[in-house]
C-alpha cells in the first residue's frame, strides 16, 4: 500500500496536552486532526505484551469506532537492569494518581544494590487504516538514570532520565531542546519521512 497522508486524521488519545505535541509535530503533513475524546471513543485497555502491541491495539480500537486513519503510540521508560521494566507498564508504576515522584522512587528501590543504570525512552507509533493496514515506527533514545530526581521540567519520568551526550536530565532541560531529541520526535521523524 502506498501510504498517502489522511486529509482527516484521529488521534487515539485522550490526553490533549499529548494530542497539541502531536498536532504541532504533524503540521508539516497538513490535514484535520482530532482527538478521540473530542469523537467520543473509548480508550481501550492496554492489554498487549509490548510498545507495538499496546500501540496498535489502541489504533485499530479507534479506527472501528470512528471509521478513520488513525494514529496511536505507546511510550515508557525500559531500565536495563530491570530487564526492560517498567517499559509498558510506566504509567501504571504510577498508580491511579499518576503520581511519578512514586514512580521514580519505585525505579530507585528496584535498582538498590545495582551499579548499571542505563535505561532508554521508548515510543512506537502505530497508524491504522479502515480494512485492517497499519505501519508502525519506533523511537528510542538511550541514557543513564540518576538519583535524586532532577530538574522540574518536562513530566513522567524526565528528572532521572540523562540522554546519552548530554549532562541535564529531561526535566532540566529547555522543553524545545527535549522535544527535539525524545523518542517521540525519533519516531516522528521516521513517521514523516513514509510520507513524504
Amino acid at each position: 500500500m502506498a501510504l498517502t497522508w489522511p486529509d482527516r486524521l484521529v488521534i487515539a488519545s485522550h490526553n490533549e496536552g499529548k494530542v497539541a505535541e502531536i498536532r504541532e509535530l504533524l503540521a508539516t503533513l497538513g490535514g484535520d486532526v482530532v482527538s478521540a475524546a473530542e469523537l467520543g471513543l473509548d480508550e481501550p485497555e492496554e492489554t498487549g505484551d509490548s510498545f507495538v502491541a499496546n500501540a496498535l491495539l489502541k489504533a485499530h480500537a479507534a479506527v472501528e469506532g470512528a471509521g478513520l486513519p488513525v494514529l496511536a503510540d505507546d511510550s515508557g521508560l525500559a531500565v536495563e537492569a530491570l530487564g526492560g521494566a517498567p517499559g509498558i507498564r510506566s504509567a501504571r508504576w504510577a498508580g491511579p494518581d499518576r503520581d511519578f515522584d512514586a514512580a521514580m522512587a519505585r525505579v530507585e528501590r528496584e535498582l538498590a544494590g545495582q551499579t548499571n543504570r542505563r535505561a532508554a525512552f521508548v515510543c512506537v507509533l502505530a497508524m491504522a487504516w479502515p480494512g485492517g493496514e497499519a505501519r508502525t515506527f519506533e523511537g528510542r533514545i538511550e541514557g543513564e538514570l540518576t538519583f535524586p530526581p532532577r530538574g522540574g521540567r518536562g513530566f513522567g519520568y524526565d528528572p532521572i532520565f540523562i540522554p546519552d551526550g548530554y549532562a541535564m536530565t529531561f526535566g532540566e532541560m529547555d522543553p524545545a531542546e527535549k522535544t527535539a531529541i525524545s523518542h517521540r520526535a525519533v519516531a516522528f521523524a521516521k513517521l514523516v519521512a513514509a510520507f513524504a
